[in-house]
Protein backbone atom coordinates (compact mmCIF):
# COMPACT_ATOMS: atom_id res chain seq x y z
CA UNK A 1 0.00 0.00 0.00
CA UNK A 2 1.31 3.57 -1.10
CA UNK A 3 1.31 6.16 1.26
CA UNK A 4 -1.27 7.89 -0.93
CA UNK A 5 -3.73 5.29 -0.41
CA UNK A 6 -3.35 4.85 3.57
CA UNK A 7 -6.23 6.53 4.91
CA UNK A 8 -6.24 9.73 7.33
CA UNK A 9 -7.02 7.39 10.29
CA UNK A 10 -4.69 4.93 9.71
CA UNK A 11 -1.66 7.70 9.10
CA UNK A 12 -2.72 9.41 12.25
CA UNK A 13 -1.95 6.30 14.08
CA UNK A 14 1.26 5.67 12.61
CA UNK A 15 2.51 8.82 13.10
CA UNK A 16 1.78 8.59 17.05
CA UNK A 17 3.35 4.78 16.58
CA UNK A 18 6.81 6.80 15.33
CA UNK A 19 6.75 9.76 18.37
CA UNK A 20 5.74 6.78 20.77
CA UNK A 21 8.78 4.75 20.15
CA UNK A 22 11.20 7.87 19.85
CA UNK A 23 9.76 9.28 23.10
CA UNK A 24 11.08 5.74 24.54
CA UNK A 25 14.67 6.49 23.73
CA UNK A 26 14.90 3.07 23.21
CA UNK A 27 15.94 3.87 19.39
CA UNK A 28 19.55 4.38 18.37
CA UNK A 29 20.52 7.47 16.24
CA UNK A 30 20.17 5.78 12.72
CA UNK A 31 17.02 4.39 13.78
CA UNK A 32 15.89 7.83 15.24
CA UNK A 33 16.70 9.16 11.87
CA UNK A 34 14.91 6.80 9.89
CA UNK A 35 11.55 7.29 12.14
CA UNK A 36 12.49 11.44 12.55
CA UNK A 37 11.92 11.23 8.53
CA UNK A 38 8.90 8.68 7.98
CA UNK A 39 7.55 11.21 10.63
CA UNK A 40 8.19 14.26 8.11
CA UNK A 41 6.82 12.38 5.21
CA UNK A 42 3.79 11.34 7.42
CA UNK A 43 2.91 14.87 8.35
CA UNK A 44 3.06 15.98 4.91
CA UNK A 45 0.63 13.20 3.74
CA UNK A 46 -1.63 14.21 6.60
CA UNK A 47 -1.57 17.77 5.53
CA UNK A 48 -2.09 16.98 1.98
CA UNK A 49 -5.12 15.07 3.42
CA UNK A 50 -6.09 17.57 5.56
CA UNK A 51 -6.34 20.17 2.78
CA UNK A 52 -8.53 18.11 0.54
CA UNK A 53 -10.89 17.97 3.33
CA UNK A 54 -11.43 21.60 4.43
CA UNK A 55 -11.63 21.94 0.11
CA UNK A 56 -14.55 19.74 0.04
CA UNK A 57 -16.18 21.26 3.02
CA UNK A 58 -15.70 24.66 1.73
CA UNK A 59 -17.40 23.46 -1.43
CA UNK A 60 -20.11 22.16 0.17
CA UNK A 61 -20.64 25.60 2.50
CA UNK A 62 -20.38 27.74 -0.96
CA UNK A 63 -23.50 25.31 -2.26
CA UNK A 64 -25.90 26.49 0.75
CA UNK A 65 -25.22 22.62 2.30
CA UNK A 66 -23.11 23.71 5.55
CA UNK A 67 -22.56 26.97 7.43
CA UNK A 68 -19.01 27.96 7.99
CA UNK A 69 -18.24 26.34 11.41
CA UNK A 70 -16.28 29.22 13.47
CA UNK A 71 -14.73 27.61 16.83
CA UNK A 72 -13.96 31.45 18.18
CA UNK A 73 -17.76 32.32 19.28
Amino acid sequence: MTEENINLEKLLNELESIVNKMESDDLNVEDSLKSYERGISLIKNAQSKLKKIEQKVEILSKEGSLENFNTDE
